[in-house]
């Protein structure tokens, strides 16, 4: 139902004029075909992005600014890849290598390090809505979500094809079943929020469905679809019709919170010590279950009454024949019928409390031998055999329901309209729905995949992406300031097997990638936005970066991958109606990498949040770049910079003899150069009445800390 506010928005909303034909011919339904690469005179390019970038600059009158320092370029390309400083040796390394290739290995070191996959793979996690938690009054913890985030990470790190990426996170279950990965990608689905505790669990369903379909039409189509939901698209040429078909490939999908994702040797290695503690304590276990079982069904009957008809109805159904809501009912009623150890020791008599006590001492003896708990995730299954059928839903509301629609791929996107009901036709009825939904996505011949994940890789290494607005590339979306440049990396992206680290290869070797962020006159007179790329942008360091950055410099970042995430002591505690959560023990663990924290949505860390970090209830394709006093607080105040100051400071003294050498290696740390000669008589003078630390914290809040150039 619209509110009255949403419908003073929509009427606030600009509308600017569309011509007639653009609705069917826009740039982005077409199919990306490689253009030209264009001779610019006079000058020899051997990047075709110098040619594409230099051609409209000449067409513009626009010099190209001057190249970079080589200490700005390898400041620049390690936090763009590895979202830390580089060390003084590395770029010492890189200043005084004179060979032709020296910035093409300083590329090729840093694509291979598996800091690229943690600080990429945080990109894709922003689009996917990532959180441990669940959101909503109880932001409840989901204790296995990190593997999609290790998932993620090691998907950057292997290089692995785009258009595998995006089959595995759709249909990973479908496509590829014995690979635990795959499973695991099929996480993605459901990091949006969820109300676990609604009273009406097939809204829920609903709701998760709606997010699902958002989610992936914004992350792997740069399309908006969500207004369809309601009514035809206002803007887009995608109807209600459109959204529902689109959402009908994932209705069959179960919504699991433990699909098995034990590698093949795992399994095997843990069959066999099953077996071994089977076999040793079979009768022991039986004799045990004799006792306690007459109460255990007793207990468990009288729990299971207290539950609504449905949720009774779904206990009672065998779990292979379970639909995909009796499934989250079990799911989510499970804790309220579990009869727990506590409640049947209650229950027994003495002599039976004697009886198991000692049964269970000899069970005891076998502990040693029980098998790991096999690992488990959140993910998506299909049930075989007819799914449940998928309707229009009038205003989109799950009461009001229209006509029956069936799976298919919105009109506008495929080459021939005339082809849909032939192509819909094609589609499976219940497994392996999602799996063509997902190869339609990674194919070659989609018009928009492969030009939004380009345009997204662009984005983050020129601060705006071709498209400035990276998850709409439809009619209110902006236009692409080189179109022809989109296309042909788009086109080049599928010719070299939808590798992206080539493309990284290929965009950071660029002139046009290596110039400095000095502007001139002309340029801002003709192009004060930076369309054309006459310079590169100064970009600020999101806050992952800076709290990394503060770890680094102060030799104090723990370099260990993966792993649950990281509680801290301030996110640990529950806002309002919230579950708390445990904070990890071992305080080694709260120096390691910001991906790795434990991401709760309704309590961010504080200097993170400082720093826009975005609101993960939403996918989000661009971080915003605010300048606010809280971010100057937390710089001069924030219990993560003082402790930086103190560690650096306590670096500076072990490392440097002199004064002067400290001063000289607190610039080189924090700033990836040596101080000039004023920097230095005014860090000597002021030494002389404050502390090294005080002298640090200062380094931290000077723009070059917190700012590329």
């Amino acid at each position: 139902m619209r509110t009255a506010s949403a419908l003073l928005l929509l009427v606030a909303i600009p509308f600017l004029p569309i011509r007639a034909d653009e609705p069917q011919n826009h740039w982005a339904w077409k199919k990306p075909e490689r253009p030209k690469v264009p001779a610019v005179e006079g000058q020899t390019l051997t990047n075709p992005i110098d040619a594409f970038i230099r051609a409209k600059l000449v067409a513009a009158k626009l010099p190209p600014a001057p190249p970079a320092t080589r200490e700005q370029l390898i400041r620049r390309v390690t936090f763009d890849l590895h979202g830390l400083p580089p060390t003084p040796e590395e770029v010492d390394a890189f200043v005084t290598d004179k060979a032709a290739d020296a910035w093409a290995q300083v590329v090729d070191r840093l694509l291979a390090s598996p800091r690229y996959g943690e600080r990429w793979g945080r990109h894709w996690l922003d689009l996917a809505r990532y959180a441990d938690t669940n959101g909503y009054e109880f932001d409840e913890p989901r204790p296995d979500a990190w593997r999609y985030r290790d998932y993620v990470i090691r998907a950057f790190n292997e290089d692995k094809p785009f258009n595998r990426f995006v089959i595995e996170q759709l249909a990973g279950d479908e496509a590829f079943p014995n690979d635990p990965d795959a499973l695991i990608a099929t996480g993605f689905n459901l990091l949006g929020p969820d109300m676990t505790d609604s009273a009406d669990q097939p809204q829920r369903r609903f709701n998760t469905l709606t997010d699902m379909t958002d989610t992936a039409a914004l992350a792997f189509l740069g399309l908006t679809v969500t207004c369809a939901r309601c009514h035809d698209h206002k803007f887009e040429p995608i109807s209600q019709k459109d959204y529902f078909r689109l959402q009908a490939f994932f209705t069959p999908a179960n919504f699991r919170k433990d699909v098995p994702v034990a590698t093949a040797a795992d399994a095997k290695i843990r069959a066999a010590a099953a077996r071994e503690y089977d076999e040793l304590t079979t009768d022991l276990r039986k004799q045990i279950a004799a006792i306690e079982e007459p109460h255990r069904k007793k207990m468990y009957e009288a729990k299971l009454a207290k539950l609504t008809p449905d949720a009774r109805i779904a206990h009672r159904t065998a779990p292979d024949q379970r639909t995909g809501g009796q499934l989250e009912l079990v799911a989510e009623t499970e804790s309220k019928v579990r009869v727990t150890d506590a409640e049947i020791a209650k229950a027994l008599t003495a002599d039976e409390v004697a009886k198991t006590n000692e049964l269970k001492a000899k069970l005891k003896v076998f502990d040693s031998k029980k098998p790991p708990a096999a690992p488990v995730a959140m993910g998506l299954a299909d049930k075989p055999g007819a799914p449940p059928k998928t309707f229009l839903l009038e205003r989109g509301e799950l009461g009001k329901k229209g006509e029956e629609v069936i799976a298919g791929f919105p009109a506008i996107l495929l080459p021939d309209a005339k082809e849909v009901p032939a192509i819909v036709k094609s589609l499976p009825n219940s497994t392996g729905r999602r799996l063509a939904l997902a190869n339609w996505i990674a194919s070659a011949d989609n018009p928009l995949t492969a030009r939004v994940i380009v345009n997204r890789l662009w984005q983050h290494h020129f601060g705006h992406g071709i498209v400035r607005t990276a998850s709409d590339l439809g009619l209110r979306g902006q236009k692409p300031t080189h179109p022809e440049l989109l296309d042909w990396l788009a086109s080049d992206l599928v010719e070299g097997e939808w590798k992206l680290k080539r493309l990284h290869r290929m965009m950071l070797l660029s002139e046009a990638y290596q110039q400095s962020t000095v502007v001139s006159k002309d340029a801002v007179a003709l192009d004060p936005d930076n369309k054309l790329l006459s310079h590169a942008n100064r970009l600020r360091l999101e806050g992952e970066a800076v709290r990394d950055a503060l770890l680094a410099v102060g030799g104090r970042l723990n370099p260990k991958m993966g792993g649950p995430g990281v509680v801290l002591p301030e996110t640990s505690r529950a806002a309002g109606g919230s579950r708390p959560v445990a904070v990890t023990t071992d305080t080694k663990e709260y120096t390691r990498r910001s991906v790795y924290l434990f991401s709760r949505r309704n309590l961010k860390l504080a200097f993170l949040e400082a720093f826009d970090q975005p609101d993960s209830n939403l996918s989000c394709p661009k971080r915003e770049r605010s300048t606010t006093a809280t971010q100057a607080l937390a710089l001069l105040n924030a219990d993560e910079t003082m402790t930086a100051a103190k560690a650096l400071s306590d670096r500076l003294t072990r490392e440097a003899k002199s004064e002067g050498e400290r001063v000289t290696l607190a610039y080189r740390l924090t700033l990836s150069r040596a101080p000039s000669a004023k920097e230095m008589d005014r860090a000597k003078a002021f030494l002389k009445e404050s502390p090294l630390s005080e002298l640090c914290r200062a380094l931290f809040n000077v723009n070059e800390f917190l700012y590329l150039d």
